[in-house]
């Protein structure tokens, strides 16, 4: 660490803001979060998916790169914090009929050009894989080196790496203008934009509404493996966990709405029928909104924005997967530049 920089305030703990508080004050420094503990911060209100692959698309080789090389990160980044409920079953995305599937096959085609690794899967085989998937199932791909994670186990687990290496926590938001720090690290998701001039322009809240559904007695039980599925066009995922699934995501371009929508919930509910039909034996035990922190070209924001003020941000869909290496370029960044 640069002799210049003893001590670093970090705005925002969600998985980001953790991430690099706990990296940073394992270094050495004396670090403190600014955080609320908002209910509606894109962390808390995730699915956990850790899915480069499937969530590539053409023209986004970077971040495909970005998130492979996290994604890497990501066994031993777990291992050092415990629990966090890491699944390493894989994903298998499917669709419902031949319009779906020509999406897919044009993800497939995408991902061989790169050399990466996915199956093509007959509705019978994938059902052979994951018996509760439903009849209108037509096809899909398997990506075995996808992997899911407990969001929720995964940030009580980073505050308690954050709490054993001294990090001090102050339970309200904060400016960099307003803090005593020889650097600030603003990771505040979704509210980035408001807390510097270069990141107003850059971030914006995109929202997105999950379920959460709970396994009861005589339901089939959850899938093991992600499922991410194109119903009628309309994405959904479906992410299981040790007690039942995590639905989602609706996505819309609405700023800080925090409402959930009867709408949201309905699509989410029928298409997620459609894919697994047993989960209508499931409890609804919680419906919830989020902001992920969206940028112009889905890349985070993680860099200088001026001397003693750094951004780790706008990581939009891919919050946790990029926690890793995220924690490691403020920590580089650190290092090699000082206060710059």
């Amino acid at each position: 660490m640069s002799a210049l920089v003893q001590r670093v305030t970090v705005l925002g703990g969600g998985v980001i803001g953790l991430s690099v508080a706990w990296r940073v004050a394992a270094s050495g420094c004396a670090v403190t979060v600014f955080d609320d503990g908002a209910r509606t911060a894109g962390s808390w209100v995730a699915g956990g998916m850790l899915a480069p692959v499937t969530e590539s698309w053409p023209g986004e080789e970077e971040l495909l790169d970005l998130g492979s090389r996290s994604l890497a990160l990501w066994p031993a980044f777990a291992g050092e914090l415990g629990d966090v409920g890491l699944r390493t079953e894989g994903t298998l995305a499917v669709a419902l009929d031949s319009a779906d599937m020509g999406v897919l096959d044009q993800l497939a085609g995408h991902l061989r050009g790169l050399g990466r690794e996915a199956d093509r899967l007959t509705g019978r085989e994938l059902r052979a894989l994951e018996p509760g998937l439903g009849p209108r199932v037509r096809g899909g791909l398997s990506v075995p080196g996808d992997l899911a994670v407990d969001n929720r186990r995964l940030l009580s687990a980073l505050r308690g790496a954050c709490a054993a290496n001294d990090v001090r926590f102050e339970p309200r938001r904060a400016t960099p203008s307003t803090v005593d720090a020889d650097v600030v690290v603003i990771a505040a998701g979704a509210w980035s934009g408001g807390l510097h001039p270069a990141l107003e322009p850059v971030i914006r809240p995109v929202k997105g509404e999950i379920l959460r559904l709970a396994a009861r007695r005589g339901a089939l039980p959850p899938p093991t493996r992600t499922i991410r599925a194109h119903v009628e066009g309309r994405p959904v995922y479906l992410v299981p966990t040790d007690d039942g699934l995590v639905v989602g995501a609706t996505q819309y371009e609405s700023g800080f709405d925090e409402a959930v929508t009867v709408g949201g919930v309905r699509d989410l509910l029928r298409d997620a029928e459609v894919v697994l039909p047993g989960i209508a034996e499931c409890g609804l035990v919680e419906s919830a909104a989020g902001f992920r922190s969206g940028s112009p070209d889905n890349m985070p924001v993680i860099d200088w924005l001026e001397p003693g003020v750094l951004a780790a941000t706008g990581h939009h869909r891919n919050g946790l997967l990029l926690a890793p290496i995220t924690a490691e370029k403020v920590l580089a960044l650190l290092r090699g530049g000082g206060t710059r």
